[in-house]
């Protein structure tokens, strides 16, 4: 296994510049492009900046323009917790100022993230039809934002499967997570089976791009209860923000672990066979 140490700061920088300068690229043309709202049929697509970001660094890989060497891939894949967090120290500074909405938003908000684990049983099984091993087990314990990929990265480490999984889904979930979200929120609210409120509840699950992509299309969809949606889904995203990363630890991996460990045996031929 290839191993990353540099002698110093400057040795790393020397050796890894293109990847950071080729982040900061994509990130200054994803801001300028912002986002991008396509209606289509009752629904709305929107692309967020993270999508277009993904995009330039699938492009610029050793299997396309070959900008970036294989080599270099796996240098930036330690890089990937380090990025992160910021974002996690924001998320305990913004939970610690928000503590009086969590405590006052009630049961319906705290026992929501019961619901997000119920996706387990259905992801786990087809993950492993699929021919995923171990990778199943990060791929499926949650919605793999931020929290759960270093969380997942700090349990098994930056090179084990399963944060191979979990960062599939986290690239994944950035470039058509987002689309979904706003399109499939668009279609129920369409319904007119859900109450607004219950709707911008259910935005915040745990992923701030998808959360605004939710948000967005319900402040459009309604307008007269904008500032009410937007506050119950930044309450809800706080707070799964917070417990999330609990049931993921006591709940979630010990899950997927026991689920894993009787249904690959049974399940995991099939996975074979595909390829």
């Amino acid at each position: 296994m290839d191993k990353y140490m540099y002698p110093s700061l400057k040795a790393r920088i020397q050796a890894e510049y293109k990847i950071y300068l080729l982040a900061f690229l994509f990130i200054a043309i994803a801001d300028k492009i912002g986002q991008i709202k396509i209606p289509f049929g009752l629904g709305t697509f929107i692309l967020f900046p993270i999508f277009y970001s993904l995009i330039l660094g699938i492009l610029s890989g050793p299997q396309v323009a070959k900008i970036i060497k294989s080599k270099e891939v796996k240098a930036a894949s330690k890089l990937v917790i380090v990025a992160i967090c910021p974002f996690i120290a924001k998320l305990g500074i913004n939970a610690g100022a928000s503590i009086e909405t969590v405590i006052s938003a009630g049961p319906a908000l705290l026992l929501q993230e019961f619901g997000n684990l119920g996706t387990i049983f259905l992801a786990m099984p087809l993950a492993l039809m699929l021919g995923l091993k171990r990778e199943a087990i990060g791929a499926t314990h949650s919605i793999n934002r931020e929290t759960n990929l270093a969380l997942i990265t700090d349990l098994y480490g930056p090179d084990s499967p399963e944060t191979r999984g979990s960062l599939s889904i986290y690239v994944v979930g950035g470039m058509i997570g987002t689309i979904y979200f706003g399109f499939m929120v668009s279609i129920i609210a369409s319904l007119g089976i859900f109450h607004p409120y219950a709707l911008g509840m259910s935005s915040g699950v745990g992923a701030g791009i998808m959360m605004a992509s939710a948000t967005a299309v319900l402040t459009e969809i309604y307008p007269a209860m904008a500032d009410q949606i937007s506050a119950l889904a930044s309450a809800s995203e706080t707070i799964s923000g917070i417990d999330g990363i609990y049931m993921a630890i006591f709940i979630g991996i010990p899950l997927c672990n026991w689920l894993y460990d009787r249904l690959e045996p049974v399940l995991g031929h099939l996975g074979h066979k595909k390829q």
